[in-house]
């Protein structure tokens, strides 16, 4: 089991991942495992392209709905949650198929995670108070003191990188581009990385230990031969959700009473914008371009990071016949 191959269909969003994976799941007997940062929340549904209710019911899924929007999930809890259902999908007798385009995600589970002092919820409730009182720019310019390197980087109000680049340096007595420069020269692994995207490694002591199975990882890329046109499709989807009723799902959201904008849940790509158009600071012509746009980011750097992974194969999504160059592919590994 320990060689066995582990497929992961990566690819920016807008990419036709969910077309593949269902093709995919006709041939095999598949189970997915999702590899997204948004879709694990409850009541995230239109925003975060999940995989419909029909969708789920022809092939498993796995690592939808998996948490409240209240609450976070770092990728050391993906990346144990992922080996343990690789195992179980096996045990089974079925294939496990990674599919999504968090790629910090995919790097946790392959790279594993280094030594970054995990999340401390006291330290970060008091950044928030302080927050409160002073702004976030407030704390901005106290990063700046204790790491001008990140805080040049930071936008003054980013409240989530700047908490976690704050936590990094009173935790570890360390500027958090000490680490990132460490990263630089190959000594250190995701931990890094994910201070550096924003987001939460939290390893604990035992997180990554050796007697892991060594799965061989093989990546499937679905990039796009004009980014132009992806461009396109990014807009016509985003207009879909639009027109589904995303904005009244990020009223719901907001009308909960219990979520802020700080949150990861509330910061994911078009979410943010939209709860910016309910508080009324924009219209909703510029919520829909700022969208669109945030979207677009997100997709480059996806495909940034996919462009830096030499082991994959590419498929061109924007092909005609990309899900069977998909299809073919999985072949010469399962058949």
């Amino acid at each position: 089991m320990a060689h066995l191959p582990i497929i992961c269909l990566a690819g920016p969003t807008a990419a036709g991942k969910s077309a593949a994976t269902l093709a995919l799941a006709q041939r095999w007997p598949l189970e997915i495992i999702n590899v997204d940062s948004a879709t694990i929340y409850r009541g995230m549904d239109i925003g975060t392209a999940k995989p419909s209710p029909e969708e789920q019911r022809q092939v498993p899924q796995h690592l939808l709905d998996i948490r409240d929007p209240a609450q976070s999930y770092s990728a050391a809890e993906f990346r144990a949650d992922a080996l343990a259902l690789i195992a179980a999908i096996h045990a089974r007798g079925r294939i496990p198929l990674l599919a999504g385009g968090t790629m910090l995600y995919y790097k946790a589970l392959r790279d594993g995670l280094d030594d970054l002092p995990p999340a401390d919820p006291v330290l970060r409730a008091e950044l928030d108070v302080r927050a409160a009182q002073s702004g976030w720019p407030a704390l901005h310019a106290e990063l700046a003191r204790l790491d001008p390197i990140t805080a040049a980087r930071l936008a003054p109000n980013d409240s989530q990188r700047i908490q976690r680049a704050l936590e990094i340096c009173l935790l570890s007595g360390r500027p958090m581009s000490a680490l990132l420069s460490k990263a630089s020269r190959g000594d250190s692994k995701i931990g890094a990385t994910a201070a550096a995207a924003g987001l939460s490694a939290d390893a604990d002591a035992d997180a990554d230990t050796d007697d892991q199975p060594s799965y061989r990882y093989v990546t499937i890329s679905l990039e796009p031969s004009d980014r132009l046109r992806l461009h396109e499709r990014i807009a016509q989807r985003f207009d879909a959700m639009l027109a589904a009723g995303l904005v009244d799902e990020v009223r719901a959201l907001k009308a909960r009473g219990d979520l802020h904008p700080g949150l990861p849940s509330v910061r994911c790509v078009g979410y943010r914008q939209f709860w910016d158009y309910l508080d009324g600071t924009t219209d909703l012509a510029e919520a829909r371009e700022r969208g669109i746009a945030a979207t677009r980011q997100l997709a480059k750097r996806q495909i940034t990071w996919l462009r830096a992974q030499p082991d994959r194969t590419i498929v061109d999504c924007l092909a005609g016949d990309a899900v069977a160059q998909v299809i073919d592919a999985c072949a010469a590994l399962l058949d």
